[in-house]
């Protein structure tokens, strides 16, 4: 049974807490026009995608191709590979490489991405697109694309990307509800975070009406894990770090390579360390395929580690955010510890 989720007056549910969605009808109506002139959308989100960047994404693949739309969907990872954890999702087919996207699309489509840099190999791509609608919840980075669906009040991209679809006039089935219900709950950390308003329950509740099983999709999330992922994550233990408020590790490309270990392997690392009761602050920094660190940071609230990763060329959110680092890992820290005591 397809779910009834408008009001009244026949309008979709919006995003965000109480205050409603920050983003003009105006916009709503640009975003509509763009799409509704395109017969072909090029969809991207940022690299090494998460459950709400690539839920989003294939969510509203899947509506733009039920309206006859020609769709390509991807993102620029040099190592194009959709994560492990994320291979439960429909409408995998509709990926493609990065190699395989239109070099200079009509419209194009990016999402939970702040930045330009985030969309990795597909950056050079959007640059060069006519029209680049950005679909966002990050409240900071330098801003791209030529029109903003962004809304920082919202929990997650799957909740603009779910207004996106009823605006367009979908409707959601089993395939377009799970992709949304991905993004809505890794990002709000199985409804555990502070961003957990009565619109996510909601909004939930219209994607299990579809007949999601969620215990099916939580094993698939959360609780499986290659052999190796226990090696390494005792590797990380090992040489964990507690310091004025602060704990930190660090996993390296040859702890991984060790146990056959991908990256995206390790996200949920930063899980196990920020239960530390003696720290406000938690940091992993987790080595790449290229050698650089991405350094994911947790704060519990009292230190708004968007604010420090913002400063070091990433972004993130109050609680929760993240960005590259190519020194050492003695300079990462260091870096990122003066950035902590300003925020």
């Amino acid at each position: 049974m397809t779910p009834d989720v408008r009001d009244r007056a026949g309008r979709p549910p919006r995003a965000g807490s109480g205050a409603g969605c920050g983003i003009p009808e105006g916009t709503w109506n640009r975003a509509l026009r763009l799409i509704g002139e395109a017969d072909e959308v090029a969809l991207a989100c940022h690299v090494s995608p998460d459950g709400d960047a690539l839920g989003s994404m294939l969510a509203v693949a899947f509506t733009l191709r039920s309206m006859g739309k020609r769709v390509t969907a991807s993102f620029g990872d040099r190592h194009f590979a959709v994560p492990r954890l994320l291979r439960f999702l429909p409408g995998q087919e509709m990926l493609v490489p990065p190699e395989e996207f239109p070099a200079a699309p009509g419209l194009m489509i990016t999402f939970d991405s702040s930045t330009f840099e985030r969309l990795g190999l597909l950056s050079d791509n959007a640059a060069r697109a006519g029209e680049v609608i950005v679909v966002d919840h990050h409240p900071s980075g330098a801003g791209f694309g030529t029109l903003g669906l962004i809304d920082a009040h919202a929990a997650a991209t799957a909740m603009l990307a779910e207004q996106l679809i009823y605006r367009l006039g979908g409707r959601l089935d089993r395939d377009i509800a799970l992709c949304l219900y991905a993004g809505l709950v890794t990002d709000t950390g199985s409804f555990r975070y502070s961003s957990t308003t009565p619109a996510v329950h909601q909004m939930a509740a219209r994607l299990v009406a579809t007949g999601l099983r969620t215990d099916e999709i939580a094993r698939e999330l959360w609780d499986r894990s290659p052999f190796g992922y226990l090696k390494v994550l005792a590797a990380a233990l090992e040489r964990v770090t507690l310091e004025d408020g602060l704990v930190w590790t660090y996993v390296t490309r040859v702890d991984r390579a060790a146990h056959g270990l991908p990256y995206a392997e390790i996200e949920g690392i930063i899980d196990v360390v920020r239960r530390t009761d003696e720290a406000e602050v938690a940091v992993v920094l987790k080595e790449d395929d290229e050698g650089s660190w991405q350094v994911s940071t947790r704060s519990k609230g009292a230190v708004d580690v968007g604010a420090a990763c913002a400063a070091l060329g990433g972004g993130g959110h109050h609680n929760a955010a993240g960005y590259t680092s190519h020194g050492t890992v003695e300079d990462t820290m260091a870096a990122l510890r003066r950035e902590l005591g300003k925020a």
